[in-house]
């Protein structure tokens, strides 16, 4: 299927949009807009307690113990991003030819890839160690990942205008 781009969209995406998550979603009275909804708080929690922690690797609110932060926001950052991918997967095979051919999507797609690069990067390089302040590669880092992360979600908004 072409949808006026002249771009033929990849097999995955014929696939994925003829199977039966794909019809599914297509024809369930509920499905997509519970995806809907389920992806909006996905991304509410995602990018709020992203932001959130990269906002106290910034140094805003020193009183509260960067390890407690951790403790606090990573957790919810991650189930954030499970619902995001549970319902976008949804969404996606719903409409998968036009989505794969969409520019807003590739640009998405392209900003996740980076924002968790930076994310294993964090942990795994900058991450400080115990009783330190995040040095300046975290700080970086983090400044990085909020830009990112706000990315992503601009450009996944942006998808339904493309």
């Amino acid at each position: 299927m072409e949808h006026g781009t002249g771009i033929s969209p990849p097999d995955w995406a014929v696939w994925l949009e003829a199977s039966a998550l794909g019809e599914v979603a297509r024809n369930s009275l509920w499905l997509y807009p519970a995806a809907s909804i389920a992806h909006v708080l996905g991304i509410a929690l995602l990018v709020g307690s992203i932001v959130s922690f990269d906002l106290r690797v910034l140094g805003v609110a020193r009183a509260v113990p960067f390890p407690a932060a951790a403790r606090l926001l990573l957790p919810v950052a991650r189930t954030g991003f499970a619902i995001i991918v549970a319902s976008g997967a949804v969404m996606l095979a719903a409409d998968a030819t036009h989505v794969a051919t969409n520019d807003a999507f590739a640009v998405k797609m392209v900003l996740v890839v980076l924002a968790l690069t930076n994310v294993l990067f964090f942990h795994r390089v900058a991450w400080p160690a115990e009783g330190q302040e995040p040095g300046q590669l975290a700080r970086t880092l983090a400044a990085f990942s909020a830009t990112l992360w706000l990315g992503v979600a601009s450009s996944g908004r942006a998808i339904a205008y493309f």
